[in-house]
C-alpha cells in the first residue's frame, strides 16, 4: 500500500449534514477496500482560486490515507459521479 493526499472540494449549497455524509462516505469507501484514513482535516468553506460552475466558495476536504490501488481507483470513480464534488485531486506521497 502507499500513501495518498486527497483533497476534493464540497459545493458550497450543500447542507452540513450532508457534508457530514459525504466526508463518511469517502472514509468507508477506504475501509472496504482494506485501507486506511491517517489523516483527516475538514477545513472548511473558503474563496476559491476561480470560479466553479457559479459558485465562488467551496468546502475543502484534506485526506492522508493508505491505500491500495484498487481504493483509490473506486475513489476516482465514485467523486466522478458524485454531483456535490466540484473538483477533487489525488497525489501520490512524495511525487
Amino acid at each position: 500500500m502507499k500513501k495518498y493526499e486527497i483533497m476534493y472540494i464540497i459545493r458550497p449549497t450543500v447542507e452540513s449534514e450532508n457534508i457530514k455524509t459525504i466526508v463518511n462516505n469517502f472514509n468507508d469507501l477506504f475501509v472496504r477496500f482494506e485501507s486506511q484514513v491517517l489523516e483527516l482535516k475538514e477545513l472548511g468553506l473558503k474563496d476559491l482560486a476561480y470560479e466553479i460552475e457559479h459558485h465562488r466558495k467551496g468546502y475543502y476536504v484534506w485526506l492522508l490515507v493508505e491505500a491500495t490501488p484498487e481504493a483509490v481507483a473506486e475513489f476516482n470513480r465514485v467523486v466522478r459521479i458524485t454531483e456535490e464534488v466540484i473538483r477533487f485531486i489525488v497525489v501520490k506521497e512524495g511525487e
